[in-house]
């Protein structure tokens, strides 16, 4: 890769990271709203989806932000997406639902592009990589 393929991939995860983090830091401030907001829409188990919600959300966006297993990382957050857009959004004749649930799944498609490529040059897995660091390889 590119110094400069490193620098646009790093500007995709800050970019796609910040959407998780600022969304689970709001939840995680709004306990009571975010809880009946969640059973207000028919969300199961909304005590359950909410620190599920804010543990994805805070909790997985920063370990993608900084890169940490950036593969996995992603692989869980477009499964998170996919799930929001299917309990959120589902009321696709309703045109502004229907547009969170594509956008959704399009944020999901582009983690699944960081689950295949992989977090660049500029994160905690490549850092954690390099000689004397005590591992070989990047897995994730």
């Amino acid at each position: 890769m590119t110094v400069r393929n490193d620098l646009l991939i790093l500007l995709g995860r800050v970019m796609m990271a910040l959407l998780f983090i600022i969304s689970g830091f709001a939840k995680f401030t709004a306990a009571a709203g975010t809880k009946a907001y969640f059973a207000k829409t028919g969300v199961p188990a909304p005590e359950i989806a909410y620190v599920a919600a804010v543990a994805i959300e805070l909790g997985v966006g920063i370990l993608f932000l900084v890169g940490a297993k950036t593969r996995v990382m992603a692989v869980v957050l477009a499964v998170f997406t996919v799930a929001t857009a299917v309990l959120a959004h589902k009321q696709l004749g309703d045109v502004q639902q229907k547009a969170q649930f594509l956008k959704n799944l399009a944020i999901a498609g582009g983690f699944l592009g960081f689950a295949v490529l992989g977090g660049g040059a500029y994160n905690v897995d490549g850092q954690m990589a390099r000689p004397g660091r005590g591992r070989s390889r990047v897995t994730a």
